[in-house]
């Protein structure tokens, strides 16, 4: 059984810093390229991170490059985000999510498996 378990989120000010991260179990995580999503109520998820399981390459969203980095251990079967100047518009509920694919990783219909969630809020 495939589970993606997300932890990290809380409330943080504006400015601040946050570290997600997921841990995964049940598949072979070195095959697995990874993404952070993002959903707002009433709104589609968003992309936001990815990593290529082939050569660990990383993409970003417009709105977080330059402040998120996302990283994964393999050895543990983990992925992070690392979120730094943080915005109000970042809150939101954070998804991990993990697919087969190495390209094209943007898009969430790519993704076979999804974690439950953990909430973001950041404060004025």
């Amino acid at each position: 059984q495939v589970q993606l378990t997300e932890s990290g989120g809380t409330l943080v000010q504006t400015g601040g810093s946050l570290r997600l991260s997921c841990t995964v179990s049940g598949l072979r995580f070195m095959l697995y390229s990874m993404a952070w999503f993002r959903r707002t109520p009433g709104n589609d998820r968003e992309f936001v991170a990815a990593i290529s399981y082939r050569d660990r390459s990383r993409k970003y969203s417009d709105s977080v490059k330059g402040r998120f980095t996302m990283s994964r251990d393999n050895d543990k079967n983990v992925v992070y985000l690392q979120m730094d100047s943080l915005k109000p518009e970042d809150t939101a509920v954070y998804y991990c999510a993990s697919t087969g694919h190495y390209s094209d990783l943007y898009s969430s219909h790519k993704y076979d498996y999804w974690g439950q969630g953990t909430q973001v809020i950041v404060s004025p």
